[in-house]
């Protein structure tokens, strides 16, 4: 056998070594791999959010009676509603240009009329209130109407019981929220953000830890040894991948605990699925750090070949089935994506294993593409 291309595994073991105590004296390096973590996740769990928990409402009352008067009583009970009262519309309009205020709702001074009429009518129950929202804020004035369409309906509900007044038969839909019976966007947010996390710890460290190594001549001193290239990705690949599963397990602590995420899949799966998808994030930090050796060049890189993609396409934020055809087709190509749905099916779900498979066959195909384009590119010698 050629011993230029014999893998040691006394050199590795020794590489290994000085690797974890380079990791271990370098501020940095466990600053990337502790702090930063843990600050993207407070910065995700408490900055992002998809729910709107207190809305601000102009009430316009033009009307007077008793059923009005109940009415404005379960506004004032509800927690998602903080509201001023006039009796002019136009008292409302500047707030709600001004974003001051998230919607308007206007009870008109025929209301009593047709709702007194609904009470004795066997097939007209309509009455009318008006909901105006700022329509360029779409989430919010979304929440808005069906916040405030919920509480009329159940309202009426109410209001048919307290009275003994039969109500025409109609048809309802009632629903049920499965594995996140809150709706609460922190639960899918949180695994989907740690996810984002491991690819920027497995590809930014990895290339920026790589990168300094080459400004500071260290990487040319260790291609005048005997070690061949193999030894040294070895040597780089199983230190960062032991700091990428560390950062893992800290994430995935803070978020169970600390953002109360449940955590209803199994340890094995979580450390499978994180296995495959570091590897590849390793993989795409060994390669950058191939073609580029200075680390402001390597951190551009990652960032726009590695977060961007990742924070935009994976499913993250944005529904992977709501963006154009030719977006969904590219997001086949990512592999954030996978990693991100098995994330939020482990910790919301559970052991989904046709889901867990599937995504790791994948990742490990997207592995090997990159360690085979790391074999191509990386040659021991100084240019």
């Amino acid at each position: 056998m050629n011993k230029a291309n014999h893998i040691s595994p006394r050199r590795i073991r020794a590489l290994i070594i000085k690797e974890f105590f380079q990791i271990i004296r370098d501020p940095i390096s466990l600053a990337l791999a502790t702090i930063f973590p843990l600050f993207l996740l407070f910065m995700y769990g408490y900055g992002i959010s998809l729910d709107v928990n207190k809305l601000n409402v102009g009430l316009v009352l033009q009307d007077k009676s008793e059923s009005i008067d109940s009415f404005v009583s379960c506004l004032e009970n509800s927690n998602y509603f903080s509201f001023k009262t006039s009796s002019e519309p136009k008292t409302f309009y500047k707030p709600l240009t001004n974003s001051e205020i998230d919607a308007i709702i206007w009870i008109p001074p025929y209301f009593s009329q047709y709702f007194d009429k609904s009470l004795s009518s066997k097939y007209d129950n309509s009455a009318p209130i008006f909901v105006v929202t700022d329509g360029s804020s779409p989430n919010t004035a979304s929440f808005a109407q069906n916040y405030i369409s919920g509480l009329w309906q159940n309202w009426l509900e109410q209001f048919s019981l307290n009275t003994a007044i039969a109500q025409p038969t109609k048809i309802t839909v009632s629903s049920r929220f499965w594995f996140n019976e809150d709706m609460d966007s922190h639960f899918f947010l949180v695994p989907g953000s740690i996810a984002i996390i491991m690819t920027l710890i497995g590809t930014l460290l990895t290339a920026l830890m790589i990168a300094r190594e080459w400004e500071r001549g260290t990487m040319e001193a260790l291609m005048a040894t005997p070690v061949t290239m193999k030894e040294i990705l070895l040597s780089k690949l199983i230190p960062y991948f032991f700091l990428g599963m560390f950062s893992m397990t800290i994430c995935t602590i803070f978020g169970h605990y600390l953002f109360d995420v449940p955590f209803r899949g199994s340890f094995f799966a979580l450390c499978l699925i994180t296995f495959f998808f570091l590897l590849v994030a390793l993989a795409t930090g060994l390669l950058i750090s191939s073609v580029s050796k200075d680390q402001f060049t390597a951190s551009q890189i990652s960032i726009i070949s590695a977060f961007l993609p990742a924070f935009m396409l994976s499913g993250f934020i944005f529904e992977i089935s709501s963006m154009p055809l030719p977006i969904r087709i590219l997001t086949q190509l990512l592999p954030a994506r996978y990693f991100v749905s098995s994330l939020q099916t482990l910790f919301l779900t559970g052991d989904v294993w046709p889901l867990i498979w599937k995504s790791s066959g994948i990742l490990s195909l997207f592995a090997i593409f990159f360690f085979v384009l790391i074999g191509f590119t990386s040659k021991k010698g100084l240019e």
